[in-house]
């Protein structure tokens, strides 16, 4: 089988890298992109003006009240999602993806101050990595004097550093949060309507068990993927968006068609002088109509910025304001509501189409919470990545369409936690409060990240920064505050899951990194590996030992251990490291760095596979052929020492390759005789035939290669066909003696735990256990 060096994914969404989007594929993509984007935003007519009458003002018959909050809503939408996101932020991208990591990894970049010990100034020659992002200009020389300075402040201060990985993962501990308050407030308002058509006393014994069994299939269905049914997403967001437009209008002329007035901020001004700390308690649910903004970066990476901005302006934000218009102008109509909780969305539509509006009401808050929970399971793929969470299982539910993932561990915990919710608050206003702290405080992330964004990544000026930060912050701040005022009444929930979620992120990136730095100080000379010759002091086996480190230079501890208690080993060893950078995606090109250690006869290499946050890791069987063929292409290009000789240095020891497409490798159940190569290429072929898998390498005709080289591709194809085996080492972490009693905790008692209670390295999860070797070995960090 001939072995196809392809990229990660397949299908729309798979390719990383964008091209320039004709009006055909954008407007396609903008059409696809309601289903998947703004599911979420499209419901939130369906709680605002309920919440935000909840108790904290009374709508009375001079509808300065309402006309304040309409104004708010419009003034919000329009500033916030249209604005900040639609023109500005979706700029930022890093190489077509958005979200929290995103600028972070665009920050780190641009400041050198990442958090991966493990990074190579190979890694700043990734295409990937060098790419202007966000459409900023290149620095003027020598005059770029705002970038230079903010760039060595974070340089120099290790504090700023965590202050800004700080950041970050408190913005992905609120999107986890939102994961859990979404799908809850979403399906539980959609549901509402069934409040109409019998008495309040009835309805809450009904809404809640309806809530959660819509909640419970939500999320069982969760492992078949979306693809088999995602192309039911975007007909029903935008029936949905249709119907409140209709409705909107219907309302606007039949009730009021002067409401159009409140749009002035002026109705802004009148409403909090009025209403004074009632109004601004009020802004926690006005808010609620910009929920679902930041989809629109976060999703940045399956469609393209031009799609979400035509989807956005021309489809989903004036159907947003008719609706709001609408439910605006039948309540200044109707001051007298029977109960509070019928100042809700369906008692402003028409009796005759409640039904029908319900039914569809229900599947767009099923779509939206979808595209919440799709999201959720992406970042915390994006954390596990960038070893700042325990990592997880990952299950990619389609081949066609990149990114679609399932992940059982979180889905279950999703879950519970939604259901948990659900029953504990049994309102829309309580809901409502949790939801709004956790979207506000992602949108403060957003904004505090994006003002570094425009002087480091973009070139522009600290006044433009400060300018942006103060404008939009000062907006977002306001609602921060008017959410932060209702911690007992439902505000403390995202606070307490980012607390814990943040808890468990900082102690499992700590543990990673003393666990690295230990190896640093541990690791063994070369000068050691040397004096053992070329059978490492051993009896050399016919097969390829894979050896796993986290190390890029250097050789682990670990492997002394198995040369003093292993009899043999094979006839090549591979140090393989397997790590991230901060970049979306790596070319397969680009993937592997290959270098040697030691004298060719040693037959030992180093192989380094690096990946993007949101790259997909190949299975194993697909990942150990990119890996041999790695190697050969090492061999065969002459990518070596001169003269073949050892290295004797640390220096020396990093001088390693990239190695692309070159050899291809073929394996088959065959005899020799019958297998022939592609015409224009050469083969060699391996002397063992006694094998039920024939393996050789077709390299390109033009190929020149001396005896050397011949020989020692012959002998990697011979181990190729003996097996490969994986050699891991099972490492016991442990505070050292003298330690502080929190390192002790976090180390013993934290680390720990989640250590024993994650999964393995990515590549190894599906090794057959015949081929796994684990050597315990205990960390005293």
């Amino acid at each position: 089988m001939d072995l196809e060096r392809g990229g990660a994914g397949a299908g729309r969404y798979s390719t990383p890298e964008k091209k320039k989007d004709s009006w055909r594929t954008a407007l396609t993509l903008a059409y696809q992109s309601l289903g998947v984007v703004y599911g979420d935003l499209s419901t939130s007519p369906l709680y605002v003006y309920k919440n935000t009458f909840a108790e904290d003002i009374e709508h009375s018959e001079t509808n300065e009240e309402i006309y304040g909050v309409l104004s708010f809503v419009f003034w919000t939408l329009t500033l916030v999602p249209l604005l900040k996101y639609v023109l500005i932020v979706l700029r930022a991208d890093d190489n077509g993806e958005g979200g929290t990591f995103a600028l972070y990894s665009l920050l780190c970049r641009h400041a050198r101050v990442g958090f991966l010990p493990n990074g190579q100034l190979a890694d700043e020659e990734l295409s990937t990595y060098k790419k202007m992002d966000g459409g900023g200009a290149a620095p003027p020389t020598g005059a770029d004097t705002a970038a230079s300075r903010v760039k060595r402040l974070l340089e120099k201060h290790h504090v700023l550093q965590r202050l800004l990985l700080l950041l970050a993962l408190i913005g992905t501990c609120m999107v986890i949060g939102d994961g859990v308050l979404t799908p809850a407030i979403s399906v539980f308002s959609a549901v509402s309507g069934l409040e109409l058509s019998m008495s309040e006393e009835q309805h809450k014994y009904v809404e809640v068990p309806v809530a959660c069994l819509i909640l419970v299939a939500l999320f069982a269905l969760q492992h078949y993927g979306t693809h088999r049914v995602g192309f039911l997403f975007a007909p029903i967001v935008i029936t949905w968006l249709l119907c409140i437009s209709v409705i909107g209008v219907y309302n606007i002329f039949h009730w009021n068609p002067h409401v159009y007035q409140a749009l002035s901020p002026y109705y802004m001004y009148k409403f909090l002088k009025k209403t004074q700390r009632g109004g601004w308690m009020s802004l926690g649910g006005i808010l609620l109509c910009i929920t679902g903004s930041e989809a629109m970066f976060a999703d940045l990476g399956h469609f393209s910025q031009l799609s979400i901005q035509i989807a956005f302006t021309s489809v989903v934000y004036p159907s947003l304001i008719l609706a709001y218009m609408g439910q605006a102008a039948y309540l200044s109509r109707h001051h007298i509501i029977e109960s509070d909780y019928r100042i809700g969305f369906y008692v402003s539509v028409p009796e005759q189409i409640r039904w029908p509006v319900l039914g569809i009401a229900i599947l767009a808050a099923v779509v939206g919470s979808q595209a919440v929970i799709t999201g959720t399971f992406s970042i915390i793929k994006q954390c596990s990545a960038l070893s700042c969470f325990p990592r997880v299982k990952i299950v990619h539910t389609s081949s066609k369409v990149h990114g679609q993932i399932y992940i059982p561990e979180i889905n279950w915990m999703l879950m519970i936690l939604c259901l948990a919710v659900t029953v504990g608050f049994r309102d829309t206003k309580r809901l409502g409060n949790a939801s709004g702290l956790a979207v506000i405080a992602v949108m403060l992330v957003t904004t505090c990240l994006m003002s570094l964004v425009i002087v480091l990544c973009w070139h522009r000026s600290i006044f433009l920064a400060v300018c942006f930060i103060l404008f939009f912050g000062a907006i977002e701040a306001l609602y921060f505050s008017a959410s932060l005022i209702k911690f007992l009444e439902g505000a403390w929930v995202p606070i307490a899951l980012s607390i814990i979620f943040m808890v468990i992120m900082c102690v499992w990136h700590y543990g990673t990194l003393k666990k690295y730095e230990f190896d640093i100080q541990n690791k063994v000379s070369i000068d050691w590996l040397l004096g053992l010759g070329p059978n490492l002091g051993i009896v050399r086996v016919r097969g390829i030992g894979l050896i796993h480190t986290e190390l890029v230079s250097g050789i682990p501890a670990i492997f002394s251990h198995f040369v003093t208690n292993l009899p043999a080993f094979h006839q090549v060893l591979v140090f393989l490291c397997i790590k991230s950078v901060p970049v979306a995606y790596v070319r397969p090109e680009e993937r592997f760095l290959v270098g040697r250690i030691g004298p060719k006869e040693y037959r030992v290499y180093r192989c380094i596979a690096r990946y993007g946050y949101h790259d997909v890791h190949k299975d194993d069987l697909e990942f150990e052929k990119d890996l041999v063929c790695s190697i050969a292409e090492f061999i065969r290009s002459g990518i070596s020492h001169p003269s073949g000789t050892a290295e004797r240095s640390e220096k020396v020891d990093n001088r390693m390759a990239v190695v692309g497409a070159g050899i291809r490798l073929c394996e088959e159940d065959a005899d020799p005789e019958d297998a022939a190569g592609p015409s224009g290429s050469k083969e060699i072929q391996s002397t063992v035939t006694a094998r039920k898998k024939k393996v050789r390498f077709v390299v390109p005709e033009s190929s020149d290669m001396d005896s050397s080289v011949r020989e020692e591709l012959q002998e990697l194809m011979e181990a190729r066909e003996a097996g490969m085996a994986f050699i891991m080492g099972h490492s016991d972490v442990r505070a050292k003696s003298g330690s502080g009693l929190i390192k002790r905790l976090v180390i013993d008692v934290g680390y720990d735990f989640l250590r024993r209670n994650c999964r393995g390295p990515a590549f190894a999860v599906s090794i057959p256990h015949a081929s796994t070797l684990e050597v315990g070995m205990v960390y005293n960090v």
